[in-house]
């Protein structure tokens, strides 16, 4: 049984690597600060299903309060890894406050590499995403592909995470793998993403905010297949940067024709203004996550959407009031 430190242990994607890092038997030591970036109460019914787990640890603190992270590895120590999830994310978000970003992306990243680097971890995992990869990125984007031009300062901070850990990776031999994520839904979504709004706004009867044309197009990955993916990285690979990216496309109108048929109900659209830090397309190449991971999406599109409606309705008592 290996003991991780895994941050961010109440998000979307940390919550259910922490579940999965249970389920094999391993110790978990969570750390979040719950912040109102969207609605806490997401964050809670998250937390909930770990806090059960006597394997899992949970601290209530900020990855940028680097000697409150000093306190947590002096407590438990022996970790086998850094699992960084923790992230303010959201493109759009960025752009009205980027310091809050920065703070937490980069100022948070540097912390815990400080602290592999102090306390012999020798795994570093670094949760990116792909916004790096810009506007005009090649699709299938692959990991070699141009990253110098962010559109967004959420984008730049997480290039900026990137480029910290390589730096301690080169000086101290801190095995690093960098995730850069594509699009990830699924149960217990960021409510704050679109396929969280599209639902609600479905199933409640409430007009669909749809910026631009809806013939941007996006590339879905599942959120057990990401899990999967993360826990897979792991393993010592030196330095490495890996998509993880569904590998279905697809609009936005049809996304929105996809969930009716299974809602069974018509969306009601008002289309906005296209946002500036919007990318028009992404779709992950991930040959390479095949290649080093064996790894490759399994839960394809229909059958995502499908269990992630059927998540909402279940939880719909609660999950219709969440904000984001």
């Amino acid at each position: 049984m290996s003991a991780y430190l895994v941050t961010g242990a109440a998000g979307f994607i940390a919550s259910k690597v922490c579940e999965d890092l249970l389920a094999s038997g391993h110790r978990v030591v969570g750390v979040d600060n719950l912040n109102d970036a969207y609605d806490v109460r997401m964050k809670q019914w998250r937390l909930s299903r770990l806090t059960a787990n006597s394997a899992f640890t949970f601290y209530h603190q900020d990855i940028c309060d680097r000697l409150a992270l000093e306190e947590i590895a002096s407590t438990h120590g022996g970790f086998e890894a850094v699992i960084n999830l923790a992230a303010r994310a959201g493109v759009r978000f960025s752009v009205e406050d980027p310091w809050a970003f920065f703070d937490a992306n980069v100022t948070g990243t540097l912390n815990l590499l400080e602290l592999c680097h102090h306390r012999d971890i020798p795994k570093f995992v670094l949760a990116s995403s792909s916004s790096v990869y810009g506007a005009n990125a090649p699709l299938p984007t692959p990991e070699d592909a141009d990253t110098d031009h962010p559109i967004q300062p959420y984008a730049a901070s997480k290039k900026s995470a990137e480029a910290l850990s390589y730096s301690y990776h080169y000086l101290y031999g801190t095995d690093v793998t960098i995730f850069r994520f594509f699009n990830v839904y699924g149960c217990g979504n960021r409510p704050d993403m679109a396929m969280f709004h599209f639902i609600r706004w479905i199933v409640e009867g409430q007009p669909i905010e749809l910026n631009g044309d809806g013939t941007q197009s996006r590339g879905f990955t599942y959120l057990d297949d990401i899990s999967r993916g993360v826990i897979a990285g792991l393993k010592p690979l030196g330095y490495e940067i890996i998509n993880l990216g569904g590998h279905e496309t697809i609009s936005m109108n049809d996304l929105i024709a996809r969930l009716e048929a299974i809602i069974g109900k018509k969306a009601k659209i008002e289309h906005m203004p296209a946002h500036k830090a919007d990318m028009q397309a992404n779709w992950a190449n991930v040959e390479k996550a095949r290649r080093l991971l064996g790894w490759e999406p399994q839960v394809n599109l229909e059958e995502g959407l499908r269990l992630t409606v059927d998540w909402y309705m279940k939880e719909r008592g609660w999950a219709s009031q969440i904000v984001s």
